[in-house]
């Protein structure tokens, strides 16, 4: 199992939008990043998932999971080349864990929220995820 964080703008899509679609998930279509695609092309069902608010709260919120492999994204047009993965929700952080906190934790310096900001879908290294879950109050 592989470990990521996704981006969703809450005033848009939030923490509470991804719960309210139950066990079906939501297909987390509009990426328009190569980077991104090629990082959902990569996921397997049941990879684990950071819930990223971002713009809006900047915080990981919650854990969800990889429920439908790689597909196309329903919003592509007739442009082929984008695809998506479906998400639904697992559980919330009992304490969400800030951007600012992320960048003050010397052990996340790495990480890619810190280093590549602006993608939407990336990577998480099982030891940042270790480090983000006791710091949001569960045991990694």
């Amino acid at each position: 199992m592989r470990t990521w964080l996704m981006k969703s703008e809450p005033d848009v899509f939030s923490w509470d939008d991804l719960v309210a679609t139950g066990d079906r998930g939501e297909e987390w279509h509009g990426v328009r990043n190569y980077q991104a695609r090629n990082n959902m092309r990569a996921m397997e069902l049941g990879d684990r998932v950071f819930y990223y608010h971002s713009n809006i709260g900047l915080a990981v919120v919650g854990i969800a999971e990889v429920c439908a492999l790689s597909h196309p994204d329903s919003t592509r047009g007739e442009d082929a080349r984008w695809d998506c993965v479906d998400i639904r929700a697992v559980q919330p952080l009992p304490r969400h864990v800030t951007l600012k906190e992320v960048k003050a934790t010397p052990e996340l310096a790495n990480m890619a929220l810190v280093t590549s900001m602006r993608l939407s879908v990336q990577p998480v290294t099982p030891e940042e995820w270790a480090i983000v879950c006791r710091m949001g109050g569960l045991g990694g």
